[in-house]
């Protein structure tokens, strides 16, 4: 991949190799013999982009995990608290603390720069949201816009 790529551009292709661990349906694994794949395509046609971002960091990338049906339905609802906590804390509805949005946005990068653990980043967004703290920061670390 990276020969070719670099043969083709003429540009670096990547600095760092990330593979993940398996991923489980239903108490087997997902592959394409099998066809029980699910398609990113086929989510963005029901769900948020950003949901389906956000279902796919709750595990960490070196554990082994259980694909399920309601997996990016949380996600929307956790996705919706946050929304609400930044727009609540914008509108003066909630106490918007900057110490609160400073230490949230620590805790979010001390848990990427810890092999990139994304579901300690997302608990600490959570308990920041539900805590009424403008997490608007510390969410676009994920990729995720509020």
């Amino acid at each position: 991949e990276r020969a070719q790529s670099e043969a083709a551009t003429g540009q670096p292709f990547v600095r760092h190799w990330m593979h993940v661990a398996m991923v489980w349906m239903d108490g087997h694994k997902m592959s394409k013999s099998r066809g029980n794949l699910v398609f990113v395509d086929a989510l963005r046609r029901r769900y948020d982009p950003r949901a389906i971002r956000l279902g796919l960091i709750v595990n960490h990338y070196r554990h082994e995990w259980e694909w399920d049906k309601g997996l990016i339905d949380r996600a929307t609802d956790r996705l919706g608290m946050w929304q609400t906590a930044a727009v609540d804390s914008k509108r003066g509805n909630s106490q918007r603390n900057e110490e609160g949005e400073s230490d949230v946005l620590n805790t979010v990068r001390s848990r990427l720069d810890d092999d990139l653990d994304t579901p300690g980043a997302i608990e600490a967004i959570d308990a920041a949201a539900e805590s009424g703290v403008d997490v608007t920061a510390a969410a676009a670390l994920l990729g995720v816009r509020l």
